[in-house]
């Protein structure tokens, strides 16, 4: 199965470039699930055209860089943000399954219609939360790490997303489409020191079976 990645866009002013830039735990996460990651560029001309190319079987929007709609965003990248809606709208069309991660999660709300609100204490920590993604209800908790400054709250939750798990605070850590096989989490799975059987199992869910 392939995989197409977003990246992160770093600008080296030292050398005069604009870099795509991906942690490398992203492959080795894939890789335990035996599955081939595919770095989706954010400087292409035509994204649906390159898409169409590569084939890619589902997509994970990843973390880093601000959107460039929110207040006061700082590290923004403008090419990266038509990207990845590009992407939206082409995995959309094609209902495959995406995954977005921390500002990929973000991106989805906002695609559907949802807003964003500002955090605090969620960078670089870690916090219990509750979660259910199954269809009898049965929330459980669990550990996560936690690396934004902007979360989603019930209230600006998108209408067409439906709550997966919530923070201590009652945010939402989680959710998934209605309809399409869209998952977001706030947390980031490629960043556990061991990779967390949970996020192996909702990865690979998503990806082969689907939640919808």
């Amino acid at each position: 199965m392939r995989i197409g990645v977003t990246q992160r866009v770093e600008y080296i002013n030292e050398y005069s470039e604009v870099r795509d830039c991906l942690d490398q735990r992203w492959s080795k996460l894939l890789d335990v699930l035996k599955m081939t990651m595919v770095p989706i560029p954010n400087s292409l001309s035509n994204v649906e055209n390159w898409l169409d190319v590569m084939k890619c079987d589902a997509y994970i929007l990843t973390g880093g860089n601000d959107l460039a709609d929110i207040p006061n965003a700082k590290n923004v990248s403008i090419e990266r943000d038509r990207t990845e809606v590009a992407l939206l709208k082409y995995a959309k069309t094609r209902s495959l399954p995406v995954l977005g991660v921390c500002r990929g999660f973000q991106l989805i709300n906002l695609f559907f219609g949802g807003q964003l609100d500002r955090v605090s204490g969620h960078v670089a920590s870690r916090h219990t939360i509750r979660v259910c993604f199954d269809q009898d209800n049965q929330f459980m908790s669990t550990n996560v790490n936690s690396f934004h400054n902007w979360g989603i709250s019930i209230n600006n939750l998108a209408q067409d997303l439906i709550p997966c798990a919530y923070d201590e605070d009652n945010f939402i850590e989680s959710a998934r489409h209605e309809k399409l096989n869209w998952l977001g989490t706030m947390w980031h799975p490629e960043r556990e020191v061991k990779f967390k059987k949970l996020d192996l199992e909702i990865l690979r869910k998503l990806f082969t079976k689907g939640y919808t």
